[in-house]
C-alpha cells in the first residue's frame, strides 16, 4: 500500500476528479494501438536535444543505483525500454490498462503497472528518479502541486525528476486548455493543459523540489508548440 505522509497534500477524491481519471483512462484505452504505432520509436527517433536530455537524466539516476526509476505515463513502453538499454533499473506506470498490455507485449523483459502518478503505490524514499514525458499535460493545474508532492514523497534524497511537455505561450497566460473529442479516428474525451516552464517550476517549488534546469526547444517540422524540459531534484 502507499505509505501515508500527513504532510503530503492529497488530491481530493471527488466524484468530478474520479470521472476525469476515468475519461482519460478510457480515451487512452481506445487509441492505444494507434498511439503505440505512432510513437513506438520515441526517443530513439526524436530530436537529438530531446534524446540527450533523457540520457543526461539516466546519468543522474545512476548515482542512486540500485534504486529504480519510474517512467510515469509510460504508454507503449518505448522510453522505459530506452532507459533499460542505458543500464537503468526502470519500470513503467500508466493509467491505461490497454497501454500497459501493449507495453508488456512489446517489452516482456520489463515491468509495467497500471496506476496513476497522482497516487503512487510505493513507499517513501523508494525511487532513484522519476521520468514523466508528456504525461503531466493531462493533470489539471489545481492538482499539480499535490502530484509533485507525491513525486517528492517517493524519491530518495537527491533523486531527480525530468518532465517534458508542450509549452504554453506566455502571451496566453499561465495555461492553455484544450479538449479533444476525437483522435486517431476514435471518440475520446481528453483534456490537455499547455503551461510555461516557469509555471511548472513554480509548482515544483511548492513541493520542495529544487529546480536544476529549464530547456525550451522551438517547434520543428509538424510541431505546433515548443517543447519544454524541466529538471528538478529532491534535497539531498
Amino acid at each position: 500500500m502507499t505509505a501515508e505522509n500527513p504532510q503530503t497534500p492529497q488530491i481530493p477524491a471527488t466524484t468530478e476528479y474520479a470521472d476525469f481519471l476515468a475519461a482519460t483512462r478510457t480515451s487512452y484505452d481506445a487509441i492505444a494501438p494507434a498511439y503505440a504505432e505512432a510513437f513506438s520509436d520515441w526517443p530513439v527517433d526524436s530530436h537529438p536535444l530531446d534524446r540527450s536530455l533523457v540520457t543526461a537524466f539516466a546519468d543522474l539516476a545512476r548515482d542512486h543505483f540500485p534504486a529504480p526509476v519510474a517512467d510515469l505515463g509510460s504508454g507503449p513502453g518505448s522510453v522505459t525500454a530506452h532507459l533499460h538499454a542505458l543500464g537503468i533499473p526502470v519500470f513503467g506506470v500508466d493509467l491505461s490498462p490497454r497501454m500497459v498490455a501493449l507495453a508488456r507485449r512489446a517489452h516482456p523483459e520489463l515491468r509495467f503497472h497500471v496506476g496513476s502518478m497522482t497516487s503512487l503505490d510505493l513507499p517513501d524514499d523508494t525511487l532513484g528518479g522519476i521520468l514523466a514525458l508528456y504525461s503531466i499535460i493531462h493533470i489539471p493545474t489545481e492538482h499539480l502541486a499535490a502530484t509533485f508532492a507525491e513525486f517528492h514523497r517517493v524519491l530518495v534524497p537527491g533523486g531527480h525528476v525530468l518532465l517534458a511537455f508542450q509549452a504554453g505561450r506566455p502571451d496566453d497566460g499561465d495555461e492553455e486548455h484544450l479538449h479533444l473529442a476525437e483522435r486517431f479516428g476514435h471518440e475520446i474525451s481528453l483534456d490537455y493543459f499547455w503551461r510555461t516552464p516557469d509555471t511548472v517550476a513554480a509548482h515544483l517549488a511548492k513541493a520542495d523540489l529544487q529546480l536544476q534546469a529549464r530547456v525550451l526547444r522551438e517547434p520543428v517540422d509538424a510541431e505546433k508548440y515548443a517543447r519544454a524540459f524541466v529538471l528538478a531534484r529532491k534535497r539531498p
